[in-house]
């Protein structure tokens, strides 16, 4: 993504697993790290998706350090496709690598789609003994897997971002996994799932949001 992106890799449950970080400019004091995850490995996702690069343009504007990663089976990444369990173990094993509980650096996690659905899951695990300081959910795959609920207490952190007329998702699936939670969904007007020619607005939204503060004085 720029002349500082680092391709690395690590091991994870299944094996390999490729990574990309990058660092924020370095005028930028450093806020923690971002783990993005990108949609459906099936369908071509990987971590080169332009939403997903989106995604980390947005955390390193606002001072983020940022990791991308394929999911099991995906580019150099080993193992095979695991319909999201062994994704989100991938998932959490990152954030360990990059992030890991000793150091106590603050902690922002984000997906698309499909990796929404991973997040969210990683979300629920990390959530009784991590500080999440920023949640970024974009085409939230609601219609097609169960995505786990935002604690109550982290509705302030979670950005819910879609498309009015994304056709992959339907946006009356994510309103009805939100509803319940009565967690707000950011609707983009004429949005596609892919956010095709609106990819500087949706990262616009997200700057904002990572730009706002929330009750506790944690930015």
């Amino acid at each position: 993504m720029n002349a500082q992106t680092e391709r690395l890799h690590m091991q994870g449950a299944a094996g390999r697993i490729e990574v990309l970080r990058d660092a924020p400019a370095p005028e930028l004091a450093l806020r923690g790290m971002a783990v993005i995850a990108h949609p459906h490995p099936l369908f071509g996702g990987t971590m080169d998706n332009k939403v997903v690069q989106t995604l980390a343009r947005a955390f390193l504007q606002c001072g983020w350090q940022t990791v991308r990663f394929n999911f099991r089976g995906v580019g150099a990444s080993e193992g095979v496709h695991d319909e999201g369990r062994g994704e989100a173990e991938d998932f959490l094993a990152v954030v360990e690598q990059f992030a890991p509980a000793s150091e106590q650096r603050p902690l922002a996690l984000a997906g698309f789609s499909f990796g929404a659905y991973v997040m969210s899951h990683a979300m629920t695990n990390l959530a009784p003994t991590r500080s999440l300081e920023k949640l970024v959910f974009v085409g939230t795959a609601a219609s097609r897997f169960d995505v786990a609920a935002v604690p109550p207490e982290l509705h302030e952190r979670a950005l819910v971002l879609h498309g009015e007329h994304d056709d992959t998702v339907p946006l009356a699936a994510v309103m009805d996994w939100a509803r319940p939670q009565v967690l707000p969904v950011t609707v983009v007007p004429g949005g596609g799932h892919f956010f095709h020619g609106q990819l500087p607005l949706l990262k616009s939204l997200v700057v904002r949001h990572l730009s706002a503060t929330h009750s506790g004085g944690l930015a």
